[in-house]
């Protein structure tokens, strides 16, 4: 029977492979504190707490956030009940940030598109006009 995924445990390899990560990025993380892996040996052992925490890592880079921030995020995992209320209006104002400023990045793609659209159809003509002659 499998364990159960908080019963369970991975080597550096298999953490990396399932969430499509190098082992230089699971070691980088390490040493900046976000992730606490055992030690058997020689080799890291990384739990159910440990993936939790990277995917937690991940999200937020994939989202903008800085190292700093995902750390205040992942620190958030960890703690106690009592301050999860602030931790959540934490996480939520700065999710609001990062989505304002996507909304940003999109209308700027909209316009540059728009840009491209518009010199390509001159090309277009232009090339027309050159044919024509």
């Amino acid at each position: 029977m499998p364990a159960r995924t908080k019963d369970r445990t991975w080597t550096v390899g298999e953490l990396a492979s399932e969430l499509g990560v190098t082992t230089r990025t699971l070691r980088h993380y390490e040493a900046e504190g976000l992730l606490r892996p055992e030690r058997v040996g020689q080799n890291r052992v990384y739990s159910a707490r440990d993936r939790a925490r990277l995917r937690l890592v991940l999200r937020g880079r994939r989202f903008g956030m800085t190292l700093a921030e995902c750390r205040e995020i992942v620190d958030m995992y960890d703690g106690a009940a009592s301050s999860e209320r602030r931790q959540l209006e934490i996480l939520l104002a700065r999710l609001g940030d990062i989505a304002e400023d996507l909304r940003a990045r999109q209308a700027a793609l909209r316009r540059t598109l728009g840009e491209v659209a518009e010199v390509a159809d001159q090309c277009r003509s232009r090339l027309t006009d050159l044919t024509n002659r």
